[in-house]
């Protein structure tokens, strides 16, 4: 295969190998659909470290792995310790030498950065405090599979401009999107990551606007994405996020300032009656479950393409 790849930024792929994966997802959607499990990855063995709780991320990746035919192992925190019982960089060269893939759910990104910058294996970012790529990678199948295209596709997100924000801005730059980032003042995303974006902008064409105006982050969308107000890691700040993030709430209220079949993201789990209502997390124009569900296929087809290069 020559040089391994890592996927700890969704920049870490092209627009053309995005397009070539989620053809991927189709092709072993289908042949899975069919057989229930593949040879695939018959003796790769995909390693789970992971420092946050997690339901999406851990069952769609350890049965991603298993009905491709490979295996999965999955280490608690308690199990390592990264960086305190032993550092990362051991950690890395060490499941190197048994493994075929570290799948690295971490508090800070430097860390899944310093266990890919070490491993011979390839790593992917199953979260961090700076970008969620896999989460968006799936989020990006499925407005495909509803729109057929991604370009000039209309997205307003609301709330936070945490890591599901800065996945979903710079994989809008790299696609072609038009975005809105609609946040409370002082709550916008990274400077950086909008450095970024503007980039790749460039190229592709996207438009990516800052607003802190939750009615023109909703008004002539065609998908509004919203996430928690306080990540994990920010609990404490919950009681006063509430206060400040309320006018952001997607409710049927706000939604009367978008367009009537506008579709509702959220990547899940969701704090219901905060950055959500119960009436629209639950409505008919939600697609949060079918997001949930690309996250498996699309994860399986990521996999294919580091391990096996198509």
């Amino acid at each position: 295969m020559g040089k391994k790849r890592d996927f700890l930024s969704i920049t870490d792929l092209t627009e053309k190998e995005i397009y070539s994966i989620f053809k991927k997802a189709k092709e072993l959607r289908t042949e899975i659909e069919r057989k229930g499990k593949i040879n695939y990855l018959k003796g790769k063995v995909g390693v789970l470290v992971f420092e946050k709780p997690s339901l999406r991320t851990r069952v769609t990746f350890e049965t991603a792995l298993k009905e491709l035919g490979g295996d999965s192992i999955y280490l608690a925190p308690q199990d390592i310790g990264l960086g305190k019982r032993e550092s990362v960089a051991d950690v890395a060269r060490n499941l190197s030498l048994w493994v075929s893939l570290i799948i690295a759910r971490t508090f800070s990104h430097i860390t899944s950065e310093e266990l890919a910058k070490f491993a011979t294996i390839p790593v992917i970012n199953a979260l961090s405090d700076l970008e969620h790529p896999c989460q968006v990678l799936g989020d990006f199948l499925t407005i495909y599979e509803i729109k057929k295209k991604l370009n000039r596709v209309k997205i307003g997100w609301l709330g936070d401009g945490n890591n599901v924000c800065h996945s979903l801005i710079l994989g809008s730059a790299l696609l072609g999107c038009d975005l809105i980032i609609g946040t409370p003042r002082g709550y916008e995303p990274k400077k950086e990551i909008i450095t970024k974006a503007k980039v790749l902008a460039r190229k592709s064409k996207a438009e990516i606007r800052l607003t802190n105006n939750p009615k023109e982050a909703v008004s002539n969308r065609e998908f509004i994405y919203t996430d928690v107000w306080a990540s994990m890691g920010q609990e404490k700040e919950a009681p006063i996020r509430r206060k400040i993030f309320w006018e952001f709430q997607v409710n049927k209220d706000l939604l009367s300032f978008a367009p009537a079949d506008v579709k509702i993201m959220h990547c899940l789990p969701a704090h219901r009656g905060e950055e959500i209502t119960d009436e629209v997390l639950d409505g008919p124009n939600a697609i949060v479950l079918r997001q949930a569900e690309n996250r498996l296929h699309i994860q399986r087809a990521l996999i294919a393409y580091l391990l096996v290069g198509k």
